[in-house]
């Protein structure tokens, strides 16, 4: 059976770029941290399903919430990083980006106590034009990339991307390893089953379906991912437009439900566990051809 891969992005609700987006015209809003008390809802499913993720965790969480980041490694989840403050790879310079996830990696490993060896871009923000990044990352320390959704959206994804596990840059024996979110392929076109918004708006059965195509026609683990605010129904909601508010409000209250329902009928585990265990499933970078340009 197939093991797949569950991931978090340990964020507050208004890290969210919707819930940015949707109250950037607001002024004076007062945003209460809530991120221990989803994150403790999610760590019970996890218990009561036996089931380790990887969280990748933003530099301040780790700073203003250290017991909480150490709860996670003493329960045998990998702690990965989402750079400091929730800031697009898109908005940065090099420079700027380096220094992000230098900070980052520091504050979350002051913390646990060990190496951090994954990075996953705020908002999927590395876009060919960020490529670059992939070479800091390797610099820095990290093994390995979550960044890469191959879907076509309105604020990321690169639908001609490969779609499983490769190596996306290579310089001698230094490398960096990507493993795209979760998508099936039907009719010529890239399907996202890999969680976040969609998971909450979309019926299960769309994601039960999909990650079982993969897992079968394709043999490979899907990457799911989600945000602890979105089991968190009693977050704080002001006005703001309503488009933004469907998407970022939509399912919340039966996030918990669905999620439970899908650990519950599938194998999941860390990125870690899974390069520890398949390497030999990772297609190895081929300078000739640019890896983020070939469709699968």
């Amino acid at each position: 059976m197939i093991v797949n891969v569950l991931t978090v992005d340990v964020e507050e609700y208004y890290h969210a770029a919707i819930f940015r987006r949707g109250t950037s015209r607001l002024s004076g809003l007062t945003l209460e941290s809530r991120v221990e008390g989803s994150m403790n809802h999610l760590l019970d499913l996890l218990r009561s399903h036996q089931t380790r993720a990887t969280f990748f965790v933003l530099g301040e969480v780790a700073s203003a919430h250290p017991r909480l980041i150490q709860t996670l490694i003493a329960e045998h989840h990998e702690v990965a990083c989402h750079g400091d403050r929730h800031e697009d790879v898109s908005r940065q310079t090099p420079d700027e980006f380096r220094d992000d996830v230098r900070r980052a990696k520091a504050q979350i490993e002051a913390v646990v106590g060990r190496p951090v060896i994954g990075y996953r871009a705020p908002n999927f923000s590395i876009g060919r034009a960020q490529s670059w990044a992939y070479a800091i990352l390797a610099e820095e320390g990290f093994s390995y990339d979550s960044s890469l959704y191959p879907i076509h959206h309105d604020r990321y994804g690169q639908p001609d991307a490969l779609r499983f596990p490769h190596e996306i840059w290579r310089s001698g024996s230094n490398s960096l390893t990507e493993f795209p979110i979760g998508t099936t392929r039907l009719l010529g076109t890239n399907i996202p089953v890999g969680g976040g918004g969609l998971f909450r708006l979309l019926p299960y059965a769309f994601f039960n379906r999909g990650i079982r195509r993969v897992n079968v026609r394709d043999q490979q683990p899907v990457m799911f991912y989600l945000h602890p605010w979105e089991l968190d129904p009693g977050q704080p909601r002001p006005p703001m437009p309503w488009r933004d508010r469907i998407r970022h409000y939509g399912g919340l209250e039966t996030e918990a439900r669905k999620l439970s329902r899908l650990l519950g009928q599938f194998r999941f585990g860390t990125v870690r566990e899974f390069l520890q265990t398949r390497v030999s499933q990772i297609r190895v970078f081929d300078p000739i051809i640019e890896p983020m340009a070939v469709a699968v």
